[in-house]
C-alpha cells in the first residue's frame, strides 16, 4: 500500500483543520447567508465586491492549512533552536520574575487581552482603573504630577519627548541636545525622528560641554548606558533651564525606588520603560514605555491619559481624558501619531508594583544594587573596574578588543551573556533574577577574588530618595495572592471583552485570538530572550522572523519586509521615511508633498508630517470614493514636488474603489510613490494585494489582520512590506552593527515575542484558510448590511451595491429628527450587552460596523436584533409615545444599582431598561457606571488614583 493509499484510508478521520475553528460561519449557515444576498458561493460574492482589475494573479506560497497540535509542534521545534542564557547585557532590557498570579490571571487571560481601546468608558472601568494605577506608579516614581497611560517603548518615548519639546517651543527652537551616554537605541531613534521634522540633534557630553544657544530640550539618561550615576544633576537642571530648554530625564523605574525623583533635580519630562516591572524581555517587547510631565506640560503630553470624572449619578468614573488631541481630530496638526499604547504591558507592570508594594520594590532594588556593588568591589580589586563612583545595577569592565572577544566566549561557555562596548570594554548588568551564586560563578570565571564586606559601595546619602512613595491604598492592599486574585477578577468583571460578545468596531478588526496562537507567547524560549543576545543563541527567532517576513511578503505581493515597527502608526512612519529616503537618494529631496484623501485614517496626516511631508488633502465624491479628478489635478499641480500618496484600501468608507489602479498610476506618473495603509488588509488577503493595486509600500496591523490581540489598546505590531527599490531604505537598528541606522523602535524586531501569534495564525490557516477568512469577512459584513438597510441607511456602497468588510450606518437624519445624538445609540447598545461600533468616524453622526470572519451567524443576528430594537425605540420617540429626554436611549446605559434602587424615576420600565430583548437575560453584561460626564473630566483633570475628596 502506497503512502497515498494510507492517507486516503484515514482521510475521513483526519484532525479538524484550525480554519474551521476560526471561522464563525461554515456549512449550511454560510449557504443561508449567501442565499440572503442572492449568491451561491463565497467567490461569487467576492467577484461582486472586488474590482476585476485587481484580483490576484498568483497564489500565495504559504504552508498548507493544519490543526493546532501540528502547528504547536512545529513552533516548539523552532523554539528549541533558541538558547536561553543568563543575560547580563542590560541596555534597557532586564530579566525579571512574572508573579504567577499575574501570569495566569492577567497575561494569559482572554478577559484581559481581548478588550478594545476604552472608548466606551462605561464598560471599560476595570482596565481604566488599572491604567490609572499605572499612571500613579509613574508619577510617584518620577515625582512629576501627570503621566500618560503608556507609550510604545523607551526609545520612542524619548522621541515623543523631543517632539513635545519642539512643539512647546512652537518649532522655533530647532536644536535638541542628547547626552552621549543615552542607550544606543535611544540615540538612534532620536536621530531618525529628528532629521525628518527639522530638528538638529546634537549628541554631546552634557556634563562637560557647553550647551548651544536656545535649545528646545536636553536629554539625559540616569543611570546612563555605562551604568554611571553622574554627579551634578541639580546643576544640570539649572543650566538647562537657564538656557531656556526643557530637561528630559530617561530613567530606570527600579532604580527610582531608591534614587531621588527626577522632578527634584529639575526634570520637566521623565521617560523610560517599565519592562523590568514584571514583563518578559520577549526579544524586545512588547513593553510599556512611560512619560510623566510637569503641570505646565500636562495638556501637551502625547498618547492617552486616563482621567477621573463622574457619571450621571455623580459617582466617580474613569474615562480617557483630553480626547481632542486624538489624531483623527487634529490630523496634520497633531504632534504625535501614537494611536495605540501598550495597555496590557502597562497593566502588568502596575499590577507587579501592587503585588510587591513600595517596600517590596525597594527590597528588590536594594538587592540588585548590593549585587552590583559586590561585583564592582571585586572588579576594582582586580584592576578591571572602568568607572569609579555611584552606580545602581551596571558595572563596566576594562578590556581591549582582543580581550573582550575572549572574555565574551569564556562567559558564554558558562551560560552568561555580557555586553560588548565598541571600545572593547564589557558591561555587566544585574537584575531581579540574578542570584548570588551566579555572581560568584562569574567572578570565579573572571578570576576575581571575593571582596571584603566593608569594600561594598552601595547607594547612600544624597543619591537616595527620602520621601514616601506609592502610599495610595491600592499599593498596600493586595500583597496576598488571594486578595490580588480577587482584585484582578473584580476589575475584569467591569470590562466587556470578546469573552462576552462581539466588538464590531469598523477598521479595528476585533477577531478571535485563538488559544493556540497565544500559548507560545509565554514559552521561556521566546519570552526570556534579550534582543541583543548573540545570534548563535537566537536561531529560533531568526527562523520565526524569516518565515513571517516571507509569508507577509506573499500576502502583500511586495517582496521586502521589516518587522521592526511595533505599532501601525510606527509602520506608517517607517514606510513614509523609506519613500523620503528613496527620493533623496535619487536626487529629489524637494519631493515633500503627500496627498491624503479626506477619508484617510486619522494617523495618516500626523505620520506624514512626522516623516517631513507637507499634507495636501484630496476630496472624496458623494459615494465616498477618492475624487479622481481632484487627485489628478493635485498630482499635476504638485508634479515637481509630489512625494507620496497615502491611501487606505478598501477605503475607510468601507468600499473597494474601482479606480484604485488609476489613482496609483496617476501618482506614479507625477513622480510620487504610493503608500497603502494596511488597516483594512483583512479584506484583501488571498483575493487582492497592495502589490496588485500598485502600492509601493504598506504597513500591516498584525494586531488586526493577523490576530495579535488588542490587549485593551495595545500591544500591536505594524511591519512594513515594500517593493524592491525601497529595500535599501527599510528600518535598520544599532544592534545590527550598521552605520547610521534608521531605527524605528527600541529593538530590531519590535515586539518580538508576539510575532509568534501571527506565525501560528498564518501557519494554521494556510493559503486556503486565509482566503476563506477574507471571503467570510466580506460575507458577514454584507449580510449584516442587508439585514439593517431598511432600518438604517448604509452610507456608502461599492460596485453592485456591495460593501467591503465593514459598512457605515447613517444615523444623522434619524437622530436629528428624534432629538437624539449618536452617543445615545452607542450607550443603549451597552444595555443589550454590546460594545458600540466605531462612532462618528470617519463621518460624524454615523456608526461603522465590522463583524470579522470569526463571529458566528447567531452573534451577527443578535447584534442586528439589538440595532433593530433600538430603531423601534427611536420610532416610539418619532411617534410621540415618549419624549427623547425621557427615553431609555437618553439615560442609557443602566447600572444594576439603578435597576435595584428603591426609586425608579423613569417613564419606561425597569424591564425595558435592563432586559430589552429576551435573550439579554441569559448573557447580561452590567456596566459598572452610568453615562459619564466627559466635560467634567477634562475641566477637572485628575490622573492619579486618589479621589478629589481624598
Amino acid at each position: 500500500m502506497t503512502s497515498e493509499d494510507l492517507a486516503g484510508l484515514f482521510q475521513d478521520c483526519a484532525p479538524t483543520l484550525f480554519a474551521n475553528r476560526h471561522l464563525g460561519t461554515i456549512g449550511d449557515e454560510r449557504d443561508d447567508m449567501l442565499a440572503t444576498l442572492g449568491c451561491r458561493s463565497l467567490k461569487e460574492l467576492a467577484d461582486q465586491i472586488i474590482p476585476s482589475a485587481i484580483w490576484r494573479e498568483r497564489a500565495m506560497k504559504l504552508p498548507a492549512s493544519c490543526d493546532e497540535m501540528t502547528a504547536l509542534a512545529e513552533l516548539r521545534a523552532i523554539a528549541e533552536q533558541n538558547q536561553i542564557a543568563t543575560s547580563l547585557i542590560g541596555q534597557g532590557f532586564h530579566d525579571c520574575h512574572v508573579p504567577p498570579v499575574i501570569l495566569r490571571n492577567l497575561l494569559e487571560n482572554p478577559g484581559w487581552y481581548t478588550q478594545y481601546t476604552p472608548y466606551q468608558a462605561e464598560i471599560a472601568q476595570g482596565r481604566l482603573e488599572a491604567l490609572l494605577n499605572f499612571q500613579t506608579l509613574v508619577a510617584e516614581l518620577t515625582g512629576l504630577p501627570f503621566a500618560n497611560a503608556s507609550l510604545l517603548d523607551e526609545a520612542t518615548a524619548c522621541a515623543e519627548a523631543m517632539g513635545m519639546a519642539f512643539a512647546h517651543g512652537r518649532q522655533r527652537k530647532t536644536i535638541v541636545v542628547a547626552d552621549t551616554s543615552l542607550h544606543p537605541q535611544n540615540l538612534a531613534v532620536l536621530q531618525t525622528r529628528a532629521s525628518a521634522i527639522g530638528i538638529e540633534l546634537r549628541i554631546q557630553d552634557i556634563f562637560s560641554d557647553e550647551l548651544p544657544d536656545n535649545p528646545a530640550a536636553v536629554l539625559v539618561q540616569v543611570p546612563d548606558t555605562r551604568g554611571r550615576l553622574r554627579e551634578g544633576l541639580d546643576a544640570l537642571g539649572d543650566r538647562v533651564h537657564q538656557a531656556g530648554a526643557l530637561l528630559v530625564a530617561v530613567v530606570d523605574p527600579l532604580a527610582q525606588t531608591l534614587l531621588r525623583p527626577p522632578a527634584e533635580w529639575g526634570a520637566d519630562i521623565a521617560v523610560g520603560t517599565m519592562q523590568r516591572f514584571g514583563v518578559p524581555m520577549g526579544f524586545g517587547g512588547p513593553h510599556a514605555g512611560f512619560m510623566a510631565v510637569s503641570d505646565a506640560l500636562k495638556r501637551k503630553m502625547p498618547g492617552r491619559i486616563v482621567g477621573v470624572s463622574v457619571d450621571r449619578h455623580g459617582d466617580p468614573a474613569y474615562r480617557l481624558a483630553l480626547q481632542t488631541r486624538e489624531q483623527h481630530i487634529r490630523r496634520e496638526k497633531a504632534t504625535s501619531n501614537i494611536c495605540t499604547a501598550q495597555v496590557l504591558p502597562a497593566i502588568l507592570s502596575a499590577t507587579y508594583a501592587i503585588w510587591h508594594g513600595p517596600e517590596g520594590l525597594r527590597t528588590i532594588a536594594t538587592r540588585v544594587n548590593k549585587l552590583a556593588s559586590f561585583f564592582a568591589a571585586a572588579a576594582g580589586d582586580a584592576g578591571r573596574l572602568a568607572h569609579e563612583g555611584a552606580r545602581f545595577d551596571t558595572i563596566v569592565l576594562q578590556a581591549d578588543v582582543d580581550e573582550q572577544v575572549e572574555l565574551l566566549k569564556l562567559a558564554a561557555t558558562e551560560g552568561f551573556n555580557l555586553r560588548a562596548f565598541p571600545s572593547g570594554e564589557l558591561g555587566v548588568t544585574f537584575d531581579e533574577t540574578t542570584t548570588l551564586d551566579q555572581v560568584c560563578n562569574l567572578m570565579i570565571l573572571l578570576e576575581f577574588r571575593l571582596p571584603s564586606a566593608d569594600a561594598l559601595d552601595c547607594l547612600t546619602g544624597s543619591w537616595l530618595r527620602d520621601d514616601a512613595f506609592l502610599t495610595q491604598n491600592v499599593f498596600s492592599a493586595y500583597h496576598s495572592e488571594h486578595e490580588l486574585l480577587r482584585y484582578l477578577n473584580r476589575l475584569q468583571s467591569r470590562d466587556l471583552s470578546l469573552t462576552h460578545s462581539m466588538i464590531p468596531l469598523g477598521s479595528c478588526t476585533m477577531k478571535l485570538n485563538a488559544a493556540a496562537e497565544m500559548i507560545p507567547v509565554t514559552w521561556p524560549e521566546f519570552a526570556n530572550m534579550h534582543p541583543a543576545a548573540p545570534s548563535t543563541q537566537t536561531k529560533g527567532y531568526q527562523k520565526l522572523c524569516a518565515d513571517l517576513e516571507a509569508w507577509l511578503s506573499q500576502t502583500t505581493g511586495l517582496p521586502v519586509c521589516s518587522l521592526q515597527p511595533n505599532a501601525g502608526s510606527q509602520g506608517e512612519l517607517a514606510g513614509l521615511l523609506a519613500i523620503r529616503a528613496w527620493h533623496e537618494a535619487n536626487g529629489n529631496p524637494g519631493r515633500n508633498i503627500c496627498l491624503i484623501p479626506q477619508s484617510a485614517h486619522g494617523t495618516n496626516p500626523a505620520s506624514a508630517v512626522m516623516a517631513g511631508f507637507n499634507v495636501v488633502a484630496v476630496q472624496c465624491d458623494e459615494r465616498g470614493n477618492v475624487d479622481l479628478c481632484d487627485l489628478k489635478k493635485k498630482a499635476e499641480q504638485y508634479r515637481d514636488s509630489l512625494g507620496a500618496l497615502m491611501v487606505t484600501y478598501p477605503s475607510t468608507h468601507g468600499v473597494f474603489e474601482a479606480s484604485i489602479r488609476e489613482i496609483c498610476e496617476a501618482v506614479h506618473q507625477a513622480g510620487g510613490q504610493v503608500y497603502m495603509d494596511g488597516a483594512n488588509m483583512n479584506a484583501q488577503v488571498g483575493l487582492t494585494s497592495p502589490g496588485a493595486i500598485g502600492a509601493d509600500v504598506c504597513h500591516l496591523n498584525l494586531h488586526k489582520t493577523f490576530c495579535i490581540p488588542h490587549g485593551g489598546g495595545g500591544p500591536g505590531m505594524g511591519p512594513i512590506c515594500a517593493a524592491r527599490h525601497l529595500a535599501p531604505h527599510m528600518p535598520t537598528h544599532p544592534y545590527e552593527m550598521v552605520d547610521n541606522p534608521m531605527a524605528i523602535s527600541s529593538a530590531p524586531f519590535g515586539s518580538g515575542c508576539i510575532l509568534v501569534i501571527s506565525w501560528m495564525y498564518i501557519r494554521m490557516m494556510g493559503e486556503s484558510g486565509l482566503r476563506t477568512a477574507t471571503q467570510t469577512a466580506l460575507l458577514n459584513a454584507n449580510y449584516m448590511a442587508k439585514r439593517l438597510e431598511d432600518a438604517y441607511p448604509v452610507l456608502y456602497t461599492g460596485q453592485n451595491g456591495r460593501v467591503a468588510h465593514e459598512f457605515i450606518l447613517d444615523l444623522r437624519d434619524l437622530c436629528k429628527e428624534a432629538g437624539l445624538i449618536i452617543d445615545d445609540v452607542a450607550k443603549r447598545l451597552v444595555d443589550y450587552g454590546f460594545h458600540a461600533p466605531t462612532m462618528s468616524f470617519p463621518v460624524p453622526g454615523t456608526l461603522m460596523v465590522e463583524p470579522t470572519e470569526s463571529e458566528s451567524r447567531s452573534e451577527l443576528d443578535r447584534f442586528c436584533e439589538a440595532l433593530l430594537a433600538i430603531r423601534g425605540e427611536i420610532q416610539e420617540i418619532l411617534d410621540g409615545k415618549i419624549a427623547a429626554d425621557q427615553s431609555a436611549l437618553h439615560f442609557a446605559p443602566h447600572t444594576a444599582l439603578e435597576i435595584a434602587g428603591d426609586v425608579w424615576p423613569h417613564a419606561y420600565s425597569r424591564e425595558t431598561a435592563a432586559y430589552p430583548l429576551p435573550w439579554v437575560r441569559e448573557r447580561k453584561f452590567w456596566p459598572a457606571v452610568a453615562r459619564i460626564d466627559n466635560t467634567h473630566g477634562d475641566r477637572n483633570l485628575i490622573c492619579t488614583c486618589e479621589w478629589p475628596e481624598s
